[in-house]
């Protein structure tokens, strides 16, 4: 399962919307070995196609120096479709080398119920694709206890 703030969800549709008909395309970090992503860093997508993404080498390896810095990771990589579903297609399953980190695809094809972009997650290993579930939180605090477990404060 993926547990992402809605403010960080509302940063890569809005990058998905800029970067359209293009396919968008970055990374959320987050500490290393928390699986809580934190820090949305669009990217540019250096092949500027609609049909695939490429991130920049000079880019990525000035994202990893500075992740590695931080004690981060790549917690999410995300990129857009912008004529499909949000489904891996198999280059992205090819280009998929990071076995912890959650592959979001968001889909801004034209033909979506009320306009709202397709939103999925899923975790690529050794070439197999297993979608997750996606919950979208306001906070992480308690996110991973649940509403009912909340202390009461009286």
């Amino acid at each position: 399962m993926l547990v992402i703030r809605k403010d960080l969800v509302d940063e890569i549709v809005a990058h998905a919307r800029r970067d359209h008909p293009d396919e968008a395309c970055g990374v959320i970090a987050g500490p290393a070995g928390s699986d809580r992503p934190e820090r949305f860093i669009p990217m540019v997508n250096a092949a500027r196609s609609p049909t695939f993404y490429e991130f920049e080498s000079g880019d990525l390896l000035r994202l990893y120096r500075e992740m590695d810095s931080n004690d981060e990771v790549p917690v999410v990589i995300y990129h857009s479709h912008t004529a499909t579903e949000a489904y891996p297609s198999r280059t992205d399953v090819s280009y998929a080398s990071e076995p912890e980190a959650h592959y979001v695809l968001v889909s801004t094809r034209d033909d979506q119920p009320a306009g709202e972009p397709e939103f999925r997650s899923y975790r690529i290993v050794d070439g197999e694709i297993t979608e997750e579930t996606v919950e979208v939180v306001e906070t992480y605090m308690f996110s991973h206890t649940g509403a009912d477990d909340v202390p009461d404060c009286r």
